[in-house]
């Protein structure tokens, strides 16, 4: 509606224009008033030209009656009042009165169109009715069309008001569905990158480990090869690509939402797959030792999937860089509040090297269930990882951590940082263990030599993602309250750049 009264895009539309609509309805108004003057006597004289003068300059406000609507309004009652108390065809002004009324109304709040409205009633009244009773009958009727026109008025105001009002809230709307839609898209994406990342660094983390010893007792001593144990190495590779193939088919099969009707699919992995990433690092070669899980009663399945995934990326990380002959420990225990996770190894620590996304992934997967995750060398030597997860049966209290001091990490010297590299060869001056070869699952033939650093997984640190923590970890022998397995056999304090 205030696209037809002349109002709908005010502030939007070129001033000159709109001063060019307003001076053509002004002369449109004063032909059409003009030709009531000359066509009608029924009420009042025929104007003279003082009378002709004050019609049209009564019309001459009307110009900036959106520009300036108050003042225009004054200005017309200059004009006309005195072309009234004159006794001149009366009729001759009611269209542009009524029009600069409108317009009061629809530009001004209602109250001051009201009060407006009732001062021009109240004067029309008193000057009539002292002219006599037939003057003030007329003055009644004049009085209904002001407030006919105010009300109208002030209804456009009102419905107009609303109507952007309503534009407004659907604008906004479709702004916040926008950004909701992009931050959804972003989190998914961020979600299936850290999934991907999971599930595929660990097990092509442990098939290049099982390769790379195969490959080197395959060509160390051909004559007297052990068939058997490069057998049983190729079936714990197979095993691990099948593992592997199933849960990314999993993890698809959720991505996709149902476009395969569920048939086949398996629920994601929690804290019941722990076992089988033990069992598989162990196949790579590595000592672990892993505490059975207590009071495990009551964990939701995202709790115990960012548990699954922070242990997952830990013995990665272990398998990866903590060197040969390195002890790593599991501990998992919950007690009804909270949910522990423990992962530490006793070999060579840290160094430099560009980042990856590792440390960040554990971070973000412990915080998307409200938990916190701390990671760092020891003094001793080794690497520390401990994830303190809620599970939401309690609430902390405001300010206080949720996990106590016996889980906290100790304090850390500041140091530079030290970003571990995600692949690369072992640092120099840390020696291949001596006396203590990778243990694989294989049993090397007597004269085969340790194997050597497995291509692709050094030794040189951890998948940091450039999320350190800021130095050796101050502890007397343990992070956490789980003892170190104990110093990497061959390896000296100080080696690598790590301690």
């Amino acid at each position: 509606m205030l696209h037809l009264t002349g109002f709908g895009h005010r502030g939007n539309v070129d001033p000159a224009r709109v001063l060019r609509q307003d001076a053509l309805l002004a002369g449109v108004l004063l032909v059409l008033d003009t030709a009531v003057a000359l066509t009608l006597h029924t009420d009042g004289r025929r104007p003279d030209a003082l009378g002709w003068t004050l019609l049209i300059a009564a019309h001459v406000p009307a110009v900036l009656r959106r520009s300036a609507p108050l003042a225009a309004f004054l200005a017309l009652v200059v004009c006309v009042a005195p072309y009234h108390a004159l006794d001149f065809d009366h009729s001759a002004t009611v269209l542009v009165s009524m029009t600069m009324l409108f317009t009061v109304a629809v530009t001004g709040r209602p109250l001051r169109s009201l009060l407006i409205g009732g001062g021009v009633i109240g004067i029309v009244l008193t000057v009539k009715f002292g002219q006599g009773a037939t003057e003030g009958t007329q003055a009644l009727r004049a009085a209904g069309w002001i407030v006919a026109f105010i009300v109208l008025g002030v209804y456009v105001r009102v419905h107009g008001q609303y109507f952007a009002s309503v534009v407004e809230r659907a604008e906004r709307a479709e702004r916040t569905r926008e950004e909701e839609a992009r931050r959804r898209v972003a989190e998914e994406r961020l979600r299936i990158a850290r999934d991907l990342h999971d599930l595929l660094a660990h097990s092509i983390t442990l098939i290049g480990v099982q390769t790379s010893v195969a490959a080197h007792v395959l060509a160390a001593d051909p004559d007297r090869l052990d068939r058997a144990a490069v057998a049983g190495a190729l079936d714990d590779i197979a095993e691990t690509c099948r593992t592997a193939r199933g849960e990314l088919r999993t993890t698809l099969e959720v991505l996709r939402d149902g476009e395969h009707g569920g048939e086949g699919r398996g629920p994601l992995p929690g804290l019941d797959g722990v076992p089988d990433l033990v069992a598989a690092a162990r196949a790579a070669g590595t000592k672990v030792e892993a505490q059975a899980l207590t009071g495990a009663d009551g964990v939701p399945s995202a709790v115990g999937a960012a548990a699954y995934r922070i242990v997952q990326e830990a013995l990665t990380n272990a398998v990866r860089h903590a060197g040969p002959g390195a002890g790593v420990r599991v501990d998992l225990s919950a007690d009804g509040r909270v949910l522990r996770v423990r992962v530490t190894d006793d070999g060579i620590g840290d160094a430099g090297g560009p980042p990856g996304f590792g440390l960040v992934g554990m971070r973000e997967r412990a915080r998307s269930v409200g938990g916190t995750v701390e990671t760092g060398t020891r003094r001793e030597g080794g690497f520390a990882v401990v994830a303190v997860l809620p599970l939401g049966t309690t609430e902390p209290e405001p300010g206080r951590r949720t996990e106590p001091e016996s889980d906290r990490m100790p304090e850390q010297r500041p140091e530079p940082d030290r970003r571990a590299r995600a692949d690369g060869p072992a640092p120099s001056g840390v020696p291949a263990a001596s006396g203590a070869p990778v243990s694989s699952g294989l049993p090397a033939p007597s004269g085969v030599p340790a194997a050597p650093a497995v291509p692709g997984t050094s030794w040189s640190g951890r998948d940091s993602g450039g999320v350190r923590g800021s130095g050796p970890v101050r502890e007397p022998g343990d992070v956490g309250g789980v003892r170190a397995a104990g110093p990497v056999a061959g390896a000296e304090p100080g080696r690598g750049g790590t301690r």
